[in-house]
């Protein structure tokens, strides 16, 4: 069993005060910043859901040939897209199966973080 110091810190038991009080400064500096505990930001994460988009449809560079660009996309339209693609109602070579991947509010932030993009 982990003995706790007097601070209750199991994960440092022999921290000196200074130490903690650094900790504690970190721990909050990261939880303002939404990188607290492994948990990034919600545009950090809706960029990283993205990302898997960006081999064919590109960012905000230019898409694959044959591709829509999806940089500056309308917000609603995009999402309703995607939502046809989960749903079964549109159909293409691999977004039905890559839209059935996320849930509606991941596909919404999908949808917000290209529409914050310039067109390029």
């Amino acid at each position: 069993m982990t003995r706790l110091s007097r601070s209750g810190c199991a994960l440092v038991p022999s921290a000196t005060r200074a130490d903690r009080r650094k900790a504690r400064w970190l721990l909050a500096l990261l939880s303002a910043s939404g990188l607290a505990l492994g948990q990034p930001s919600d545009t950090l994460q809706a960029r990283s859901w993205a990302a898997a988009c960006t081999g064919c449809h590109g960012g905000e560079e230019r898409a694959e040939p044959g591709m829509a660009s999806l940089a500056g996309a309308q917000r609603e339209s995009m999402f309703a897209t995607l939502l046809d693609f989960k749903s079964g109602r549109l159909q293409a070579t691999v977004m039905q199966q890559l839209a059935r991947g996320y849930d509606d509010e991941q596909l919404r932030a999908i949808a917000d973080h290209f529409s914050s993009q310039q067109q390029p």
